[in-house]
C-alpha cells in the first residue's frame, strides 16, 4: 500500500493524521468507496463494521486487515458525520484530497458502495468484497489473505 498512498496522509475516525506506510504495512486492505447519502452504502456499512470488528477484535492474533474509506460525500462535514455515525475504527482518505478521483479511475469505480480488496502493491485481489462478505462472512478473508502474499498465522 506504500505505492498506492505514497506521500499522503490518511485520517482516523477521530481525526488524527495517520501514516499509511505504518498503518497498512503487511495488511490486506479494503478500499471502501462509499457515502452517507447512499442508501445501499448505509445498508452495507454496518455489515462491514461487524466483519472488521470480528477480524480485528475477536481473532488472536488480530487479522492483518484494514479498511480505507474513500468518500463520495458532498462535503467534509457529511463525510465526518457518516464516519462518526456508522463507520468502524478504520482509516479514510481526507475529504479534500483530489487523489480520490485517481483511485476511482484506477479501480474503475462506477457505482457505490464498492469494496475493492487489494494487495500491498495495490493490485486487486477482488472488486467484489461486498458480495463476498455478504455471501461468505468472515471465511472470505482467508482467501484474500492467501492471494495477498502476506505470511502470517491467521485462523478464521
Amino acid at each position: 500500500m506504500v505505492d498506492v498512498f505514497s506521500g499522503r496522509l490518511l485520517v482516523s475516525r477521530d481525526g488524527r493524521s495517520v501514516d499509511p506506510e505504518e498503518a497498512l504495512q503487511n495488511k490486506v486492505v479494503g478500499l471502501y468507496f462509499s457515502a452517507g447519502w447512499c442508501s445501499s452504502c448505509r445498508d452495507f456499512t454496518p455489515v462491514l463494521c461487524d466483519f472488521y470488528t470480528e477480524l480485528l477484535e475477536e481473532t488472536e492474533p488480530p487479522a492483518p486487515f484494514e479498511v480505507v474509506f474513500i468518500s463520495s460525500d458532498h462535503s467534509a462535514e457529511e463525510m465526518v458525520g457518516y464516519m462518526h455515525a456508522m463507520h468502524g475504527d478504520w482509516l479514510a482518505l481526507p475529504f479534500h484530497d483530489p487523489y480520490k478521483h485517481d483511485l476511482k479511475k484506477k479501480y474503475n469505480i462506477t457505482a457505490i458502495p464498492k469494496l475493492v480488496i487489494v494487495k500491498q502493491t495495490g493490485e486487486v485481489i477482488t472488486d467484489k468484497g461486498r458480495k463476498q462478505i455478504r455471501d461468505k462472512g468472515r471465511s472470505c478473508f482467508r482467501n484474500w489473505l492467501e492471494s495477498a502474499d502476506i505470511f502470517q498465522n491467521f485462523s478464521s
